[in-house]
Formats: C-alpha cells, structure tokens, sequence
C-alpha cells in the first residue's frame, strides 16, 4: 500500500536501523481463529518458516486463553475469581507480565482503566453468562459495582503472586487481546523473523519491512462525518516497531432509543454515555495500548486528550460533537509530531 494525497501519513521516529531483509525474501501469510476472532500473521522467510509458524503460533495463542480467559472455567484467572479473599495464587510469568501492567495503567488512569470488572462485565451481558436485550435493575448494578476497585488487589512482583480483599472477579479483556498480539510478535523474534505485521481482531503490531523496503502500512479509518474544519482524509501509519490498538462503542445492545455500549465506566458502573466514538492508541506495546485506549474511551474527549498528552501517548480520539450526527477528532501532540 503506497500513501496516497488524499492520506494523512504518520510515520513514528524508528528506534533503531531495521535488520536487512533476507535475500529473496517473500511475502508469506498465516492466519487462524482465537478469542472469538481471528488472528494474522505477514512476515518475510520460508517455506520451513511457514510451517514453524504454524504449530507455534497457536501455542502462544493457547497459553493467554490457559490463563486469562474468563470462559475457562480452568484458566488462572477463573481459578483466582474462585478464591476466597486474601489467599494468594501465584501466577504464570505472562499473566504476571499482564497485572503488573493492568495496575499501573489503573493507578495512571484513576481508574478509568481497571481490571477488576467481571462481575459488571457479566451482569450488563458482555461475558461468560451471555447477552442481554435490557439493562440490569439498578440495585444489581450498585451490589456488582461494590465488588469491583483496583485497589482492592495486591501484586507481589517479587513472587508473582496475587491476592485481593473482597470477591470482586477481574476481567482481563481490556488487556489480554493486546497481549497477545505481543506475544505471537515476541514468538516470532524467537524463531528469527523480524519483518513482520501480527494482528488479532483488529490489533496490530509491525517490525521491519517489507521485502522492498517500505514499513508495514496500517489505515485508520476516518468517519464519513467530520465537524467543521477538520481533515476527512484517513490515516495511513507506518508500524515501524510499533502497535496500534483502538477501543469503540459500537458493541453493546440497544433498548428504546438508547444505546448502552460494551465500554463500561468503572467509577459508575454503568456503560460510558460521554459522546466517544472511538480511540485508537500508538505504543510500542499492543497490551498497553489497548488498556490505554479503553482508558480514553471511559474519561471521554476532554479529559482523555488531556491524559493522554500528560502521558505522551500518540492518540487519536474520536467522539459525537454537538449534532450527534457530526463526528469530532483529536490528535494528540505525540501523534502530531508523526505526521508528515
């Protein structure tokens, strides 16, 4: 895919000069189902490459579903939502890797992120127990909401060990997704390829280049509404080491004439009605852009585009301005500093 006029490019400083694509070097695709979507990897190597990927992949893919599923009745984290409080249980070195990263990004974000929702996740329809057609009764939603805080969990990095001290269950889907595009891009390191696009259900992460030596180019979609004096153009991003996760509200159910979205606001309990659309987050890491993009969506376009510049983090943050029908944008300063 080569930019076009009628494209804004961004193009992030590369941290280092990419290795050289192997001699006759190609183009190769491998893709699969996981998490209730599915999964791609295009990287540069051979056939033997190929057939590698294909048994290791799914491994890597196996190990996030082994621990953080909460449709696992047997995953470690469905074992630690069946604790009592203040028992410990340690923790496999990725999902470690995962809560360390999900309370940091709650204590950043005051919790606009946080990883201790199962039990409103489930009770508004968007877990293990399955959809619903209406809202849950208001008092259900306060006992749930009592249940969930960040606070309430104590992480031993030292031991990797975990504990918390009420029943609130934690909810890792924020996060998990992201992880794992990291993981399946770590796999490939391993294995020795370094030019590659992984991407699971709409994440992204990219290295290297092509075997013509342009990046790994990713389109971010514009809305076909903009307001008054903003571009309409889309955005093409070079993923050179880079990742890009977005976060929306288009899943959820509607009843009536409103919309209650899968994005629910931790401090309330209830699903976010603050005018976002969409936010999309560049990072060299896919877990955290993804938690971090569900972060923006909760604090909404003002106090979302104020953390995420406080943060440095290259954003950009979509939402309905004052006719619903119209579609606002905000770039951040570290994106801005991308685009050429």
């Amino acid at each position: 895919m080569t930019a076009s006029a009628f494209r804004r490019v961004a193009i992030p400083a590369m941290p280092a000069t990419p290795l050289a694509v192997p001699a006759g070097g190609r183009i190769r695709e491998i893709s699969g189902a996981t998490m209730g979507t599915t999964w791609s990897v295009k990287f540069v190597g051979s056939s033997a490459s190929l057939q590698t990927l294909h048994r290791m992949i799914p491994l890597a893919l196996a190990r996030v579903i082994a621990q953080m599923s909460p449709w696992e009745g047997q995953s470690d984290i469905s074992r630690f939502n069946r604790l009592p409080p203040n028992q410990w249980q340690e923790l496999p070195r990725e999902l470690g890797r995962v809560m360390e990263s999900a309370l940091r990004i709650a204590r950043e974000s005051g919790g606009a992120y946080d990883p201790t929702m199962g039990a409103l996740v489930d009770l508004w329809g968007f877990g293990p127990s399955g959809p619903r057609r209406a809202p849950p009764p208001p008092d259900e939603i306060a006992r749930c909401h009592q249940a969930c805080g960040w606070r309430q969990l104590d992480l031993d990095t030292g031991a990797r060990r975990l504990r918390r001290h009420n029943c609130g269950p934690i909810d890792l889907c924020g996060i998990a997704k992201g992880f794992a595009v990291d993981l399946v891009a770590e796999t490939l390191f391993e294995l020795g390829i370094h030019h590659a696009l992984v991407e699971i259900g709409g994440e992204l992460r990219g290295h290297g280049v092509k075997p013509d030596g342009s990046p790994w180019w990713v389109e971010i979609d514009r809305p076909a509404q903009a307001a008054a004096g903003v571009a309409a153009e889309p955005m093409l991003v070079a993923l050179h080491d880079l990742a890009i996760a977005t976060s929306g509200c288009e899943r959820g159910f509607t009843r009536g004439a409103q919309h209650f979205s899968h994005t629910l606001d931790p401090r309330t309990g209830w699903p976010i009605a603050n005018g976002m659309v969409t936010a999309t987050v560049l990072h060299r890491s896919c877990m955290e852009a993804d938690a971090y993009a569900t972060a923006l969506m909760v604090l909404g376009p003002d106090a979302g585009a104020d953390f995420a510049a406080r943060h440095q983090l290259a954003a950009i943050i979509r939402f309905s301005g004052n006719d619903d029908a119209i579609i606002a944008e905000r770039t951040t300063p570290m994106l801005d500093q991308m685009l050429s």
